[in-house]
């Protein structure tokens, strides 16, 4: 077992909204106690990070963060790992849960960073967290939970090659990753336990390998250009999209279904593909049905509701809500004005974030953030917002 070694983050520094609160410790004295559990929201902004009461959408704390900033919860409900040009390093959004109590503090940047050349996808699946490098390959596997006491205890497993990969650590311990290099990408391994991790699975059927979801009974799908690859017990079964290129690169999955929502793009020379169908894929059955939307969609446009409608934020300004059983959209939500994507990835655009029964949508063109309730489907909320928003995501405290 290794620890990370803590680093000083140059590119990083607090606002004095953040000095407040330098423990990670649920004995912080700062600490209020709340009647319940306290849901905050983190924003990515250029030149730093916002947290907001989910509830209030009230901006309780701010970050400075020098460069492009990626957010990905760190899986305990309460930290969120920030993304910056040398490590993976832990924001203490300050709401958490002990025992029967519930305590809220002014979020604080902590000293737990994973150092990293390129620091690449979280992923977050029965209690623990997966961080991939994609510039050395190397996969560090802790438990979350563990982030309140300062830096966890890893274990570590290198890919052959770096490259811009991903990893899972299922509930038997077993360990899925993408096989590739700085050159290509064809496809996963899955290797046991063991500290000299046998080889379980493997299939190279999958050109251009991206992203993951986990969907019922631990089945863990990750996308390729032709389609893509379906790992359970054991058994990994290639699902081919009904194009020659048909690519599926961004997932949403629920852990609860067995349907898994993609994107879906065929154009295999498009700098910038705008597709107007997502993909919904039964993992039971291996059956992919691609829906017509009638707009496009981006890569920050895809999530799941609590009762595993398929939700799609459209370049129309709308949120398309697709019924997993008839593979249909059954309603459309209007928020936004309508929006084009901006040519590069990094820059902002409307993202779509869910947690419970709420939906987030930032609005950068406006610097806003609305929300919708998914159990009335109505546009329940608007906040203004200090700076304009790019990435989101959150914690329930």
């Amino acid at each position: 077992m290794r620890r990370p070694r803590p680093t000083t983050v140059a590119a990083v520094a607090l606002s004095a909204a953040l000095l407040t609160s330098c423990s990670t410790d649920s004995g912080t004295a700062e600490a209020t106690t709340t009647d319940a559990a306290t849901p905050r929201l983190t924003l990515s902004y250029d030149g730093g990070v916002l947290v907001l009461d989910a509830q209030s959408l009230d901006v309780v704390g701010t970050a400075e963060v020098d460069g492009f900033t990626r957010l990905n919860p760190a899986g305990d409900d309460r930290h969120v790992l920030i993304s910056t040009g040398n490590s993976f390093t832990a924001l203490d959004t300050g709401t958490w849960t002990d025992g029967d109590s519930h305590y809220t503090a002014a979020p604080a940047l902590t000293d737990v960073a994973f150092e990293a050349k390129t620091p690449g996808h979280v992923v977050r699946h029965d209690g623990k967290t997966v961080l991939f490098d994609d510039g050395t390959g190397l996969v560090r596997v802790f438990d979350p939970a563990a982030l309140a006491q300062g830096a966890p205890d890893t274990t570590e497993f290198t890919t052959p090659e770096a490259h811009h990969g991903v990893a899972v650590e299922l509930s038997d311990g077993s360990l899925l990753t993408t096989v590739g290099n700085e050159d290509e990408r064809t496809g996963i391994v899955v290797l046991d336990r063991d500290r000299d991790r046998k080889e379980i699975a493997r299939n190279e059927d999958c050109p251009g390998v991206h992203g993951e979801a986990v969907a019922a009974d631990e089945t863990v799908v990750v996308g390729c250009q032709n389609g893509l690859l379906i790992y359970r017990d054991g058994v990994i079964t290639k699902v081919t999209s009904p194009d020659p290129y048909g690519r599926i690169g961004n997932q949403a999955g629920d852990e609860n279904s067995p349907i898994l929502l993609g994107d879906y793009k065929t154009d295999p020379d498009a700098e910038l593909e705008r597709p107007e169908r997502v993909s919904l894929t039964d993992t039971a059955t291996g059956q992919l049905t691609l829906v017509d939307l009638g707009t496009s969609y981006t890569f920050r446009s895809l999530g799941r509701a609590p009762h595993g409608e398929a939700l799609v934020l459209g370049t129309d300004g709308a949120l398309h809500v697709i019924d997993p059983n008839t593979k249909a959209v059954s309603r459309t939500v209007d928020v936004l004005d309508p929006w084009t994507e901006p040519d590069q990835w990094q820059s902002p655009r409307p993202a779509l974030y869910v947690q419970d029964h709420t939906a987030y949508v930032t609005d950068p063109a406006n610097k806003k953030i609305h929300t919708i309730d998914l159990d009335t489907w109505a546009v329940s909320g608007h906040a203004d917002l200090p700076e304009t928003p790019n990435e989101i995501t959150g914690v329930t405290g």
